[in-house]
């Protein structure tokens, strides 16, 4: 048995049962099914047809576009800005694999599609646009999008009527989103920055829930945790975008009273972020970016360890889970916090084993592999490894909901029979209907079982048959992830999504290699050391840490290092044509001091010498 077990711990990916890459590319494939306005060209998902065109109108304001969230017609703004939030954070952690699937394209295009309508949302710089629809009107229908007859009125937050968690999670969604689209588009990326930094310093400034200024929310998208935890997200996703020092101080400063350091989650979903934001934090803090908010960060760190602890059951607080293992929180929807948690399960391993690291939980040490199964077996729960073997992704599998709880899906397509189904007359004639959906609903991931696994396939069982974006978006990275297999990166080093899969073409050497000692150009040491190695493809990656010192009794005010011999990426240090300088968030060294910056290839150690510095 314990033979097997190393086997399963050593090849987590080779005896994978299922399609990760065919499940990855229908749970992108599903957001195009959720798009409202004018269709693009290359839409894939014919069945569905241009809708909410007159959106915005009566307010003056264009709001054609978007994403319906889940299976009504309203267009929610908190949830669609996590939904996009998630979907970044998915590409920029695993752009690598998304590539390598060939769907960074689409995956980019989904993005965009959100953007593109946040923008519109945002007029000026203290408005947002944070709901279009009504849910207790759309709710009353059943009816295609293409033919909703139901009250399209538009609902806004301003001074008078603040939400800063809306406006910081509209804030978070385009800062992570302008890391996506950085090196493609860097004229879009720069116009989200904007349009992020003017949303935060709204959130701030004029600080309120939401669904008080808002209130036909309140019944379906409620800001039960407030607003705090969206300030930390907003501006834990600025720092990740622009480097800036101030939304490092805001994190460093604001931490404990906005509860970053407070709160110990079990949950993370569209309206509770702090596990979210502890997740990131503890990345700045293992990436050397904490500076003097270190010891801040420590504890944003510890109450991201209690949330994974409590996810593999080796926590002071578990979170529960179903007699077949899917993490269980509430009857509605439930999937959505199993996709959510499980992704930051699967990038915060990632995050440990880049570190070298484990986490020290209550019940014992965790590695970051077993964090890392933990993620893959909810995913493998929900694509079908459950007691009643089923697939809770419509369109994966053979066996998977028939009867989903969407009105576009479950209306025959207004191109095959563009008689127009009235409000009353969808329940009657569609929704009452035992046959299975005439439109396959693909990549859609329901709210799905109950408490003991229990699933019932009806229309009407909307707590478990309703599919949502929120479902999907962080879903889709861990399939990348799963499907690629761990292909010798760090993700510690700053990524920006690849156009094109990287190849390592240096050949990797026949002994591994040695710590290099120690050299000096003057008062400057520098040290390398080999931090972790692994195997892949029958290659072997090697991390290096390297360790600039100030030996001299001044301050290093400007430093120039030559880098030779180097095949793969580099964190820590600017690339200035073809030397090194200081990192962006570091203007000089002290006396004593030292600066670490890492690299991986599959060669010796670079070669690393001073070309020129100045002291104080």
């Amino acid at each position: 048995m314990k033979i097997l077990m190393l086997l399963l711990i050593g090849l987590p990916f080779a005896l994978a049962g299922h399609d990760y890459g065919q499940a990855l590319s229908k749970s992108i494939l599903f957001f195009e099914a959720q798009r409202s306005g004018y269709l693009p060209h290359n839409q894939r998902v014919t069945w569905r047809a241009d809708s909410g065109l007159h959106d915005g109108k009566t307010s003056g304001v264009d709001l054609v576009g978007g994403y319906y969230d889940a299976g009504d017609n309203v267009k929610f703004g908190l949830p669609m800005a996590f939904t996009l939030t998630m979907m970044s954070w998915s590409i920029i952690e695993y752009g690598k694999q998304i590539a390598a699937g060939g769907e960074l394209g689409h995956a980019m295009d989904a993005l965009k599609w959100g953007t593109d309508y946040l923008i519109k949302a945002h007029p000026e710089p203290n408005v947002l646009y944070g709901e279009v629809g009504d849910g207790n009107s759309d709710h009353y229908c059943w009816q295609r999008p293409e033919d909703m007859t139901t009250d399209r009125r538009a609902y806004k937050i301003d001074p008078s009527n603040p939400g800063s968690d809306l406006a910081g999670e509209t804030a978070a969604a385009m800062a992570a989103a302008s890391v996506v689209f950085r090196l493609s588009n860097p004229a879009y990326a720069n116009k989200l920055i904007t349009h992020a930094q003017q949303l935060f310093d709204f959130a701030d400034k004029y600080r309120g829930k939401y669904d008080s200024s808002i209130s036909v929310a309140q019944k379906y998208y409620r800001s039960v945790s407030g607003y705090n935890d969206e300030l930390l997200w907003a501006a834990a996703w600025l720092y990740q975008a622009t480097n800036n020092q101030y939304y490092l101080s805001y994190l460093g400063n604001n931490g404990d009273s906005l509860g970053g350091t407070g709160w110990g989650m079990t949950e993370f979903g569209w309206d509770v972020k702090y596990a979210g934001v502890q997740t990131l934090v503890a990345k700045f803090l293992m990436q050397g970016k904490a500076g003097r908010y270190a010891p801040v960060f420590e504890r944003y760190q510890q109450k991201a360890e209690y949330f994974m602890c409590s996810c593999i059951g080796k926590g002071t607080r578990n979170i529960q889970k179903t007699p077949g293992g899917l993490i269980f929180r509430q009857r509605w929807n439930n999937m959505q916090f199993v996709t959510s948690a499980s992704f930051l399960a699967t990038v915060y391993s990632d995050y440990l084993a880049s570190a070298g690291k484990n986490i020290k939980c209550a019940s014992g040490n965790v590695s970051p592999t077993e964090l890392l199964s933990f993620s893959k077996s909810q995913v493998d729960y929900l694509l079908g490894d459950n007691p009643r073997a089923t697939s809770y992704m419509v369109g994966y599998g053979n066996n998977f909901p028939r009867q989903v709880h969407h009105r576009a899906s479950s209306i025959v397509s207004i191109k095959v029979d563009n008689s127009f189904v009235s409000c009353r007359g969808g329940y009657a004639t569609w929704f009452s209907s035992k046959a299975s959906d005439p439109n396959v609903l693909v990549g859609a991931v329901v709210g799905g079982p109950d408490a003991y696994d229990n699933f019932a396939d009806q229309r009407d069982n909307y707590e478990q048959t309703e599919p949502a974006t929120y479902n999907n978006a962080p879903l889709f990275g861990m399939l990348a992830r799963l499907s690629g297999g761990h292909s010798g990166y760090n993700q510690l080093l700053p990524v920006i999504p690849p156009a094109t899969k990287p190849v390592v073409t240096q050949p990797s050497p026949a002994t591994q290699p040695k710590t290099t000692p120690a050299s000096s150009s003057g008062p400057i040491a520098i040290e390398q050391k080999l931090t972790s190695s692994w195997n892949d493809k029958g290659k072997t990656y090697y991390r290096y840490s390297t360790i600039v010192t100030n030996k001299s009794s001044k301050t290093l005010n400007y430093l120039n290092l030559s880098i030779s011999k180097l095949y793969g990426p580099l964190w820590g240090l600017t690339k200035s044509g073809d030397s090194y300088a200081f990192p962006s968030w570091l203007n000089s060294l002290p006396a004593g001091k030292s600066l670490e910056f890492v690299y991986i290839h599959s060669a010796s150690p670079a070669d690393v010498s001073v070309s020129s510095y100045t002291l104080a």
